[in-house]
């Protein structure tokens, strides 16, 4: 099977993809092929998985009228031109799209071939991009079950959860523990902002940080990201709960799936894929959503979380050492509600999302007349 991946500018858009990807490498050995553009995060990400990388060239459009909107077309219909001969050149069986711009005229020029097509919306509020898409493509798959109703003009609909979910199954908690040095420690509450980190959620980390002691037995990881870790190491250094080994303060977490599997509980922002993992392996949480995304989607997000018991919000404006401390002392000191809520979380995941979305792009082969 011959797979092209699409989806960029950020990494809830790319690492779907490439999960999707890989579970179609491991279950028919696929041949992947991923267009993006040169500006995102992809075109450095995805060389590196040594999967093969196309570029085209294409902007977003705003969200008010604007002269700008008049060139993206342009780069749109030329983004199509490009896209139609690089999906000719490699001849796929199936397009899949993830979200981001160029998703738009990479799998727009797929359905004006005639080649069956995907797109994946990770998040609750779906994207312009996805949007769009939804009235060409052949299926739309959805993390949340509330997304279904965005995509009423879609010819088939499918909740399968986010792919990312179905990798993080293979983390291993134990090395987790063992790669911080934390194999006697009974709880571990990670504590992080993103691959870059997030102002909001290190400055009431910091400021929480001289109650820690409240919680004997229990070892916060701190990954502030790497941009405020020096900062963050500054003023935590003096701190008792540093000195007495209770915080572990790190820029960055390469493994970060084993980690995550070792927790107990989790505060960080409102990111599909982020939850995603967190719910497949049953993990309570404390979301933080970031209030600087389009439509606000990660609240939305966090929400839906909170609605199935699965875990509790912050919202930035309501963020402090205080409330923060306190929420999650609510939980660790109350084993039954940490475990319910843990069960609420795993009752939500989706593990075996990347295969799901793998067996319909194997019926949409099957059930199209496609000639590559």
């Amino acid at each position: 099977m011959r797979i092209v991946l699409t989806g960029g500018g950020t990494g809830g858009h790319i690492y779907p993809a490439v999960a999707i990807g890989r579970q179609a490498q491991e279950e028919s050995g696929a041949e992947l092929l991923y267009i993006g553009t040169t500006q995102g995060l992809e075109s450095r990400i995805v060389p590196k998985l040594g999967i093969p990388f196309e570029a085209v060239e294409i902007t977003g459009f705003k969200r008010k009228l604007s002269l700008d909107n008049v060139k993206t077309v342009v780069r749109f219909l030329r983004g199509v031109k490009k896209a139609k001969r690089l999906l000719r050149e490699f001849k796929p069986d199936a397009v899949v799209g993830t979200g981001g711009y160029v998703c738009g005229p990479v799998v727009y020029a797929a359905a004006k071939l005639g080649i069956p097509t995907l797109i994946h919306e990770q998040n609750v509020i779906p994207g312009l991009t996805n949007q769009f898409l939804a009235r060409y493509v052949d299926t739309v798959a959805v993390s949340f079950p509330e997304s279904e109703q965005h995509f009423k003009r879609a010819k088939r609909t499918v909740y399968a959860g986010n792919p990312c979910a179905t990798n993080v199954m293979r983390a291993d908690a134990d090395k987790g523990r063992a790669s911080l040095g934390l194999t006697d420690v009974k709880q571990i509450v990670l504590v992080f902002g993103g691959s870059r980190g997030a102002r909001a959620i290190n400055e009431a980390m910091l400021a929480m940080a001289p109650q820690l002691n409240q919680l004997p037995g229990v070892h916060f990881v701190f990954v502030p990201g790497e941009s405020y870790y020096d900062n963050a190491m500054t003023r935590m250094e003096q701190l008792p709960a540093y000195r007495s080994g209770q915080l572990h303060v790190v820029p960055y977490l390469h493994n970060m799936p084993d980690v995550l599997a070792a927790s107990s509980l989790v505060v960080c922002r409102a990111g599909a894929s982020t939850i995603a993992e967190m719910t497949a392996l049953g993990i309570p949480s404390i979301l933080i959503p970031s209030p600087n995304v389009t439509n606000n989607h990660q609240e939305a997000n966090a929400r839906s979380i909170v609605e199935a018991g699965a875990g509790r919000m912050l919202l930035e404006r309501e963020l402090s050492g205080d409330s923060l401390f306190d929420t999650v002392k609510e939980l660790l000191e109350n084993e039954r509600l940490l475990a319910t809520t843990g069960q609420a979380a795993a009752q939500l995941g989706m593990p075996s999302a990347a295969v799901t979305i793998v067996s319909e792009l194997q019926r949409l082969r099957q059930s199209r007349k496609y000639r590559r």
